[in-house]
């Protein structure tokens, strides 16, 4: 996987951020979401390759990056500090500008990451998702069973570390299994990375990933709707067609209401389920590429 590429490591802030980077052109940064490292966009990035400098990082406490310590705010790992760490890793690679390409929680961070630095981001797409402040604004008992590990990792207790950690193995292929669609096929070797690096330190940092989901994200979103902070760059809005987003937000109109202008923002299903770049890598591909071109 990732022929061509170069493995990187880079100090931002006191947090080594590892990334794998390859191909020459306009830059493009992808990130990834739960539980999963940069590896999920081995099917996509050599395509986006032939035209982009494309660089595939893992998030602060996912992969192979570092894993800080947390704080009892979760302000270590919210969005607005894992987006800042994307931005500097950019700026120390040359790119002061470049698309950003976002799945799950590398979505999310790309949504911050594009309210807090606009003028370096030219183009975004996010990967079967709506916003963090539009999905807490209208729970109800179909998001609460399908998104019950928001809930249950949020928790502010070791009780999610100290249960999944009980049998890492089976919660991540069990998630894997229960976001996909029908036919999803995932690569053993791109398992084998997931698990591999789904260690004590990991599940920790990654399920305060979502306790500054439910806490400071929120309130750094709301400061921001307040201020009447928008997306302003082209948005392209990818989702899964038997996955849940799709069946539950009508996302473009979800994601027109987040952008400075309604025709920013365009997209569409594609087939299968969650893990777009894996399930359907030509058709994702393939929308990405024209909509970077553009």
């Amino acid at each position: 996987m990732f022929e061509g590429f170069e493995d990187v490591d880079v100090e931002v802030a006191g947090v080594r951020i590892h990334a794998r980077v390859g191909g020459s052109g306009p830059a493009v940064l992808l990130l990834h979401g739960y539980p999963q490292t940069h590896v999920m966009w081995h099917r996509v990035a050599p395509g986006l390759a032939e035209a982009h400098t494309v660089v595939a990082a893992d998030l602060r406490g996912y992969g192979d990056s570092d894993r800080p310590p947390s704080d009892a705010e979760h302000r270590t790992y919210s969005k607005r500090a894992t987006a800042t760490d994307q931005s500097e890793l950019m700026a120390r690679l040359g790119h002061e500008r470049y698309a950003v390409v976002g799945h799950d929680r590398g979505a999310r961070v790309a949504h911050r990451l594009v309210l807090d630095h606009p003028e370096q981001v030219t183009h975004l797409a996010v990967l079967d998702i709506v916003p963090t402040r539009h999905v807490f604004a209208e729970v109800d008992k179909v998001l609460a069973l399908s998104y019950d590990h928001w809930f249950f990792l949020a928790q502010e207790n070791d009780l999610p570390e100290v249960l999944i950690g009980g049998a890492p193995e089976h919660w991540l292929r069990t998630k894997l299994r229960q976001w996909s669609g029908a036919d999803a096929r995932f690569d053993d070797e791109a398992v084998a990375d997931y698990l591999r690096c789904f260690d004590r330190e990991s599940i920790h940092a990654s399920t305060e990933d979502y306790r500054a989901g439910a806490t400071v994200d929120l309130a750094d979103d709301e400061a921001t709707w307040e201020a009447g902070a928008r997306v302003g760059c082209p948005t392209l809005v990818l989702w899964g067609a038997e996955g849940l987003v799709g069946a539950r937000y009508d996302p473009l109109d979800v994601w027109r209401r987040y952008a400075a202008r309604d025709d920013l923002v365009d997209g569409q299903s594609v087939p299968g389920g969650h893990f777009l770049p894996e399930e359907s890598p030509e058709e994702t591909a393939a929308l990405l590429t024209a909509f970077l071109a553009g």
